[in-house]
């Protein structure tokens, strides 16, 4: 399968790669995984479902294009064969035990075939006419003009690009193409959204994992000071939000979320929720209560420190037909009902953690400090959130 670049990835410095249409993946971490497979039943409805492992190597063409593919395979491992499956170049379907009895019949065990490719980067997008795949990303942040808009780049976010470019680089640098590298496989948790808008929150007042030199511990710590890490518990890591009014996508990087003071995170996490018309009022409600949610679950997590982790807001930038003809008026579906069903209303919006390359929990594989209790940082992040979509709720 031809790995490409995942065309909706906002923030983070990880090349994030499209596997199919419902499946990305990304460079295996063995802390992240170990992550995946102890995951907390209460968290799943708050994580992408884990697929499995799959073998990539590197191929360059004799262009010197570089590209990625994955070897997928027929097998499947039983749970307990974990460091088998990490030396052997096989996908391994995990959750065929793991999640079949959580997720119900909505992710039946996935069907691996050779001769499945996903479709190309310029067909693999409802929005493909807007994240053009042509751009020259530049390594200094995006132009702005004294709105702090980018006028004409709006209309793609290249920034999952520029990752990808990074990655391939440093993968063809480092190591030879025949070595084969292991890629977690996660569920697309944008694919079903038409045109996606998401804004990735850096969470916590701390970033820096255990295993971290003290060189990158002092940047870090640098980092949450100076930016609404710490006054807030949460910073702005990257955005796109769907214009109606010009059809393109606005977009924000991690340098523009860092920049941000208390004030410039709340005007700005007013932008995500504004479609180039009118602020989507409608999302502020299911938003609001799936990060209380949340906020009850992490507080029930005595020992996790979910340290650079983070949330994901998502939801679709095609407005609902409010006026929709009802379908129990129509004459084949007659048994249909039009009134919604409770909680329905959530399937707008979504709210994922993601990122646990340095999340540290009692019981993990890696070796760390155990600590005490829930992730106060984290909890001091979530409660200001809330504090202040409640604000412009009001």
């Amino acid at each position: 399968v031809l790995l490409e670049p995942f065309v909706h990835q906002v923030g983070g410095h990880m090349s994030m790669m499209t596997y199919d249409e419902h499946t990305v993946c990304k460079p295996l971490v063995l802390q992240e995984l170990s992550f995946y497979e102890s995951l907390p039943l209460a968290m799943r409805q708050f994580t992408p479902q884990y697929k499995g492992i799959v073998s990539v190597h590197l191929r360059k063409d004799s262009l010197g294009n570089l590209t990625l593919l994955a070897s997928p395979s027929l097998q499947t491992e039983s749970c307990g064969q974990l460091d088998n499956a990490i030396s052997d170049s096989s996908v391994t379907i995990w959750h065929k035990c793991k999640w079949a009895a959580s997720t119900g019949s909505e992710h039946e065990l996935v069907k691996w075939s050779h001769t499945q490719l996903t479709k190309t980067f310029k067909d693999s997008c409802p929005a493909k006419m807007l994240l053009r795949t042509d751009l020259q990303y530049r390594t200094d942040p995006l132009l702005e003009d004294a709105n702090g808009n980018q006028p004409e780049r709006a209309s793609s976010n290249p920034w999952g690009l520029h990752c990808h470019r990074q990655h391939l680089n440093r993968m063809s640098s480092k190591h030879n193409e025949n070595k084969l590298h292991q890629f977690l496989l996660l569920e697309n948790v944008v694919s079903k959204y038409r045109y996606p808008c998401i804004l990735d929150l850096k969470m916590g007042t701390r970033q820096h994992g255990d295993d971290v030199s003290e060189e990158k511990k002092a940047r870090h710590i640098k980092k949450c000071e100076q930016s609404t890490s710490a006054s807030l518990g949460v910073r702005i890591c990257g955005m796109q939000v769907y214009q109606a009014d010009t059809g393109h996508f606005l977009c924000k990087d991690k340098y523009y979320g860092r920049k941000l003071s208390p004030e410039g995170f709340r005007q700005t996490l007013r932008q995500f929720l504004c479609n180039g018309n009118h602020l989507r009022t409608d999302l502020l409600e299911p938003i609001i209560l799936r990060l209380k949610a949340l906020l009850s679950v992490i507080r029930k997590q005595s020992s996790y420190r979910f340290y650079s982790s983070s949330l994901l807001i998502i939801y679709d930038g095609q407005e609902p037909k409010e006026n929709a003809a009802p379908l129990d008026n129509h004459p084949r579906f007659p048994t249909l009902q039009c009134s919604p069903a409770p909680g329905s209303h959530h399937t707008r919006v979504d709210v994922r953690m993601i990122d646990f390359a340095h999340t540290t929990f009692k019981g993990s594989k890696c070796s760390h400090p155990t600590y005490d209790g829930p992730d106060h940082g984290y909890i001091f992040g979530l409660e200001n959130l809330i504090k202040i979509l409640q604000n412009l709720s009001e």
